[in-house]
């Protein structure tokens, strides 16, 4: 039987929680909850209109308790909540490792630093420090800073250096790496298959390399890795989270979880069978609210939690070492968030980064020049995204390009445009073509099969045609000209538009 009274449980419980919720401002639910004990919560693109908004709304959430944790998933590049109504103002991670200056990565890191210190969020999920070893992986990708260790160590250190000087603190993730699967966690469980060697060597030198750079938190990975456990994904393993991260890695601060919603976990063990046994297993905090934000749903995770440690499922201990954690951290947060003067001044370096980041390969004697000097005609092949990206945040080069020349033409289609008769996809792209040069923009062409059929056959047609790639790109060179953007934000969008006509 716990010592602690129920009370006394339920704080604890609502300690470790870090929950999302629906609106643009505050339901008095949660107010509730950060006046019971609740240490942290999440902001989503659902809560956000503009910087002055999320201002007031962070205000009014630390009425309740100064030292709250206001976390936010804002990797810019494709993975954004702050502009994901009007598409990101700067690369991610893949443009900045392209580019490979660490100066510019800590400047740009340090501008969206400086933007999420201005509107009062004091945690931001990001860098993801995964090495994206496998080309086809469908949840990182474009997230990542490249393919290689060293690249992606450097910098994960420059962006969590840049980060916390503008008064923000880091989250290093998903450990112990997630760029090495093939499956996309927030549906199934990815395994990694590497040896306990080959992940030391490969997946590992970016977490050492953050850790090393001052990060205080660090979030996990739901999958497996049978080379440290066979049984238990990671965000619930004691030997990943505690042999592992704490012991071999000596990281002391922050464990949070991914979103304890993801299939990855929740399928198996439930959203409150996950949640105790994250705790159990060594983590500190429990992100929710992605998918699940209702208030019901704190109440069954808290009431899970105390119901563990009063059935002795859950050692007490174990829930309060993991709130004074919390509490630690959030002492260390806040005074760093307060040590640092509000900034909103806007900055170009997102614009900067993502010029630098554009790679043009051409053809000789394929028939195209840059700039393009007639009339153009833009085909977007769009997949459907990973939920860790906003469906709705605006990307692509056939905006940008219209705003340069108003009489741009364009059509945006997807894989379920194009199934049915054998020649649709030359129907539905070209019907706008005659007379104009064409340009066909992919996005992780490599990994969609329907993608980069619709592409051969497009360049069939127009061998003359402009290609534009806004994923994680391959060595071979497509159509006349090829561009890569490494990634599909519209400030890269933008830079590609600057470089198609001048």
């Amino acid at each position: 039987m716990a010592s602690s009274s129920h009370p006394e449980l339920e704080r604890l419980a609502l300690s470790v929680l870090q929950p999302g919720f629906v609106g643009t401002t505050a339901p008095d639910w949660i107010r509730r909850r950060i006046a019971g004990g609740l240490g942290s919560v999440v902001l989503f693109g659902r809560n956000i209109v503009d910087p002055e908004q999320v201002a007031k709304l962070t205000d009014s959430l630390r009425a309740e308790n100064p030292d709250l944790i206001v976390a936010i998933d804002e990797e810019a590049g494709d993975v954004t909540r702050l502009e994901a109504w009007t598409g990101a103002s700067r690369p991610g991670n893949l443009a900045l490792g392209a580019v490979d200056d660490v100066e510019l990565t800590e400047s740009v890191a340090r501008d969206i630093g400086r933007e999420l210190h201005a509107v009062g969020v004091s945690l931001d999920y990001a860098p993801s420090a995964d090495v994206n070893s496998n080309p086809l992986n469908p949840v990182i990708g474009v997230r990542s800073f490249g393919s290689r260790t060293d690249v992606v160590s450097r910098h994960t250190s420059a962006w969590i250096r840049g980060l916390q000087a503008a008064g923000v603190a880091a989250c290093a993730k998903h450990f112990p790496g997630h760029g090495d699967t093939a499956v996309d966690s927030h549906h199934g469980l990815p395994q990694v298959k590497a040896s306990a060697e080959e992940i030391a060597r490969t997946a590992l030198p970016p977490f050492i390399a953050a850790v090393e750079a001052g990060v205080r938190a660090v979030m996990t990975a739901h999958l497996l890795v049978p080379a440290y456990d066979a049984d238990l994904p990671a965000t619930l393993s004691h030997r990943i989270l505690v042999e592992l991260l704490r012991g071999e890695l000596g990281f002391d601060g922050l464990i949070v979880t991914d979103g304890i919603e993801m299939g990855a976990v929740a399928d198996r063990y439930g959203i409150d069978g996950a949640t105790v046994r994250a705790v159990a297993g060594g983590v500190d905090a429990v992100c929710v609210g992605g998918e699940s934000a209702e208030e019901s749903i704190v109440d069954l995770l808290s009431g899970a939690l105390t119901k563990a440690v009063r059935d002795g499922t859950l050692p007490e201990e174990r829930l309060v070492e993991a709130s004074t954690r919390v509490r630690e951290f959030a002492a260390w947060s806040g005074a760093r968030a307060r040590a640092v003067t509000r900034d909103p001044a806007k900055s170009d370096i997102g614009l900067v980064a993502a010029r630098r980041a554009v790679q043009v390969r051409r053809r000789p004697g394929a028939g195209s020049e840059l700039p393009v000097a007639g009339a153009l005609h833009v085909v977007e092949l769009s997949p459907v995204m990973s939920l860790a990206i906003d469906g709705q945040t605006p990307w692509g080069v056939a905006g940008p390009l219209h705003d340069l020349k108003p009489g741009t033409t364009s059509v945006r289609l997807t894989e379920s445009d194009l199934s049915g008769a054998e020649d649709l996809p030359e129907r539905a792209a070209l019907a706008s073509a005659a007379d104009r040069a064409l340009v066909v923009v992919v996005r992780d062409a490599a990994r969609h099969r329907w993608m980069s059929d619709a592409l051969a056959r497009l360049l069939r047609l127009r061998p003359d045609a402009l290609v534009v790639e806004m994923g994680v790109p391959t060595a071979d060179a497509l159509g006349a000209v090829h561009l890569v953007t490494h990634g599909a934000t519209l400030v890269s969008g933008i830079a590609a538009a600057e470089v198609l006509v001048g």
